[in-house]
């Protein structure tokens, strides 16, 4: 058995312990004989945990799915390398239709109703909103409960209906380009140029948790961030660090920033 103790430290150290431990429990199980297993929906964070547990178990292959190309919240599989079957990732596609005078309702307005359900937020995948409506992945073991029970949002009342994987819309999101300089490619000093906000309040946000990069809480304000990190910060969307432009005469550092809202 491959000894997996420092990997679960490395990711306790990072927040996450609980998710490898369930996810290289998963692992051990294939590892022993089942075909594959399944993990519930996680960011796009949990394929670096399951990455470095499948680098112990060279006889594994990781397989992701989210429902549909580009699919943010994914589930990802642990399978046998001689498993030739086909390997279900137990999604499925719910509608959720309300009259689209209620214009008002968000994202977030879903996720809580849905989570008002009494169920853990793993079992839901993406939620994207629409007119009058939104679609949602689900484990397929809460589908049927979520069809019979999930009667309203914020005091509006919506019906469910599942639909097929492949009716699924991608979600529409636009994007900012934001090109800036800054003194420093810290993350403070970063996302205070991507997010429009004052350094200050920057800071206050990533001291209170509400800031990650690549889908992990935020070291601190000095953390460093580098062309491809993902910077996320709750209430504001998320945005990519497309490219790091060059270096001014005056020793500033050019950004491309591409912000998702």
């Amino acid at each position: 058995m491959a000894d997996t103790s420092k990997l679960i430290r490395y990711f306790e150290a990072s927040g996450s312990g609980e998710e490898a431990r369930r996810m290289l429990d998963l692992a051990e199980q294939v590892v022993k004989g089942k075909p594959y297993r399944v993990a519930d929906f996680t960011s796009p964070a949990g394929l670096v945990i399951a990455d470095a547990i499948k680098a112990n178990y060279p006889q594994l292959s990781v397989k992701t799915d989210g429902g549909y190309e580009g699919a943010e919240r994914i589930r990802i599989a642990f399978v046998d390398s001689d498993f030739n079957g086909t390997v279900d990732m137990g999604i499925r596609a719910l509608k959720v239709n309300w009259d689209p005078r209620f214009r008002l309702l968000t994202h977030r307005d879903v996720l809580g109703s849905l989570m008002g359900l009494g169920i853990d937020r793993s079992k839901f995948g993406d939620v994207i909103v629409q007119q009058g409506g939104a679609q949602i992945l689900v484990d397929e073991s809460i589908a049927d409960f979520v069809i019979q029970n999930f009667t309203k949002i914020a005091m509006v009342s919506v019906s469910v209906e599942p639909i097929e994987l492949a009716d699924i819309a991608p979600k529409e999101e636009r994007i900012k380009e934001v090109r800036t300089t800054v003194a420093s490619l810290r993350l403070d000093a970063v996302a205070s140029s991507g997010f429009s906000v004052s350094r200050t309040k920057l800071v206050s946000a990533i001291n209170a948790g509400l800031l990650q990069v690549n889908w992990q809480p935020a070291k601190g304000a000095s953390q460093e961030v580098k062309e491809g990190d993902v910077i996320s910060m709750r209430g504001c969307g998320r945005m990519k660090v497309e490219a790091i432009t060059g270096t001014s005469r005056k020793g500033r550092i050019g950004v491309y920033l591409k912000r998702f809202m």
